[in-house]
């Protein structure tokens, strides 16, 4: 059986190959953006046969400076018979022994299972899953952000809009949508004042964050620490559902 091999390659020469690892997940791809931050990423193409199969991705930089984690694998359809072999040689060619991945990867998620171990998870992911009408109980939004600003940074992926919600003078929650992920997402996120908690203002924000999530063409997602039972509570309020982890692990021996 030829060998499968890895060639250190860039961001532009593995775009196809992420368009396509895109389609397939059909999904807000949390670290999507990363790639497009100078000097965040270390790409390499797979080939299986003297051709092209793949890609896989390390972040290097950011959270990642100095620990440097494997968090994009993807190989064609029709090359997937060879998917061990093409991690293997991956693990092989970087050295590389840490994993950060989105469970609803398939592919992916496999590879951490059979390679990796001390397997946590860092976030839960959530999309929308229903419309709710929760009440204002008095409080209104105002917008932080301009419409020009918001709209730039949705063309950019990065940066946020940001809002507030207000009773009577005082900041019940603040917060946003951020834009670092791939198109058409934003990542909704939130904090509400303490003397405010447990009202019904949170998951009230959240939803009214969905809507102006979809005026302005985004698709509303969010993220969770998975022991925020609070946090989780309020997500799901406002009609999200959980669809996924953000799974971290380590390799505690090199692969053979």
């Amino acid at each position: 059986m030829p060998p499968a091999r890895v060639q250190p390659s860039s961001v532009p020469e593995i775009e196809p190959w992420r368009e396509r690892y895109r389609e397939e997940m059909s999904c807000q791809i949390v670290h999507d953006s990363i790639h497009c931050r100078p000097g965040w990423t270390l790409t390499y193409l797979l080939e299986v046969d003297g051709a092209a199969a793949g890609y896989g991705s390390l972040a290097v930089d950011g959270p990642w400076k100095d620990k440097p984690t494997l968090f994009e694998f993807y190989v064609v359809p029709e090359r997937r018979t060879r998917a061990f072999d093409l991690f293997e040689a991956l693990l092989g060619a970087t050295g590389v022994r840490l994993m950060e991945i989105q469970s609803n990867d398939a592919l992916l998620a496999v590879m951490l299972h059979a390679y990796a171990r001390e397997i946590e998870s860092e976030k839960v992911v959530f999309r929308d899953g229903r419309t709710t009408e929760l009440p204002a109980n008095g409080a209104t939004l105002r917008g932080v952000t301009s419409d020009a600003d918001t709209r730039t940074r949705m063309e950019e992926r990065r940066g946020a809009s940001e809002w507030l919600l207000e009773l009577d003078g005082e900041t019940v929650c603040e917060g946003g949508i951020m834009f670092h992920y791939n198109r058409p997402y934003g990542d909704i996120y939130m904090e509400v004042s303490e003397p405010f908690r447990r009202r019904g203002f949170g998951s009230y924000f959240v939803q009214e964050l969905k809507r102006v999530c979809y005026q302005i063409g985004a698709v509303p997602g969010a993220r969770c620490d998975p022991t925020n039972i609070a946090s989780r509570r309020t997500l799901q309020c406002a009609g999200f559902v959980p669809y996924a982890h953000i799974l971290i692990g380590s390799f505690l021996q090199p692969a053979r």
